[in-house]
């Protein structure tokens, strides 16, 4: 079993951006240190639910500091950018860490982050699918073309190419679109999950789509995909809940708060503000730690492990770092489960 870190890189009230990045950047180091397999970064803009806007700069910072661990995106929104630059820019990241890159990408950003870009969101299916095509293309083949509906590449030949042959690792996302998961049934990556489904949602998601796969002749399997889950260990179950319930509730109500602007962001707006006039609460704490977060003492985090194992998953993305933890509480989680949790798994 691989285990692996994810972060959407939380920037709560409070905090320097600057400090935020240094954070991010300790703990993949530390897991590098701890022997995780990889870390994973999101693509945010305008919002404090996440510092993302450059994910594959910071992940070169960090491939500077460190020689084996890999880094991901997950996810890049490829809508949002030309894909001829994100395939340099994806390149270039596989050449200087050695050939370290995993390239996650999916259709997940929010209708301001569009707005922002100047994007049509009812276009992000067909920009996501052709931007996949491109930069694979790209990455494969010597004066390359593409002529489609949105993007017209005409005998391009990228430099530098990928450390990685025939290209770096593709994933996509896909949640509770049909369209986008029958897309990414029929390219032959790998699916990937996040952190935005219940548990059982996320694995029967999964089955579905090895289902299809096999359908398909591609033959994906469960083990195959990078499955991310809310991770807390704390040395007994009331010591976890402690050092996360705010901080979860935290990340909840910022989904929650940018989703309601239709234009701008809710940076500059106060989340307890919002928090006394909302009218739609997102699930509550116990829901997710019952149902989403894997949270609690390592003799639980261990058996909510195996039972999603005895499913087939095999490649926990664990998103230690959310709603502004304390980093000493991040980073003793962090060791812990490397201590108390990873060796049931080896």
């Amino acid at each position: 079993m691989k285990f692996g870190l994810f972060t959407h890189i939380p920037w709560p009230e409070g905090i320097e951006p600057k400090q935020v990045y240094e954070h991010t950047t300790e703990e993949i180091v530390t897991g590098e240190e701890l022997g995780f397999s990889g870390a994973w970064l999101a693509e945010h803009h305008f919002s404090r639910y996440g510092l993302g806007a450059s994910s594959l700069v910071l992940a070169a910072n960090v491939a500077a500091k460190t020689k084996t661990i890999r880094l991901g995106t997950a996810v890049l929104v490829p809508s949002l950018h030309h894909p001829v630059r994100l395939a340099e820019e994806a390149a270039t990241l596989d050449v200087v860490s050695g050939g370290r890159f995993d390239a996650g990408f999916g259709r997940g950003a929010s209708g301001y982050e569009y707005r922002g870009y100047g994007v049509d969101r009812d276009e992000s299916q067909g920009r996501f699918q052709e931007s996949i095509n491109i930069v694979a293309g790209l990455w494969t083949t010597p004066g390359f073309s593409y002529h489609g509906q949105y993007f017209d590449i005409e005998e391009t030949n990228l430099v530098p190419l990928p450390l990685q042959k025939p290209h770096p690792p593709i994933y996509l996302a896909a949640t509770r679109t049909p369209a986008t998961l029958e897309y990414v049934v029929s390219t032959g990556h790998a699916l990937m999950l996040g952190v935005v489904l219940d548990t059982v949602d996320a694995v029967d998601l999964c089955q579905r789509f090895v289902a299809a796969s096999q359908v398909a002749g591609h033959n994906v399997p469960m083990s195959a995909i990078p499955f991310a889950r809310y991770f807390y260990v704390g040395e007994t179950e009331e010591q976890a809940r402690k050092d996360t319930e705010e901080a979860l509730n935290w990340t909840m109500d910022m989904n929650q708060f940018r989703r309601t602007f239709d234009v701008g962001s809710e940076v500059y707006h106060k989340l307890e503000d919002w928090r006394r006039t909302r009218t739609e609460t997102p699930p509550d704490y116990e829901r997710l730690f019952q149902r989403r977060a894997m949270i609690g003492s390592p003799e639980q985090c261990v058996a909510k492990i195996k039972e999603v194992q005895e499913q087939g998953i095999d490649h926990f993305l664990c998103n230690f770092s959310f709603g502004g933890m304390k980093q000493s509480n991040v980073l003793r989680s962090m060791k812990l489960f490397a201590e108390e949790v990873m060796p049931h798994f080896t």
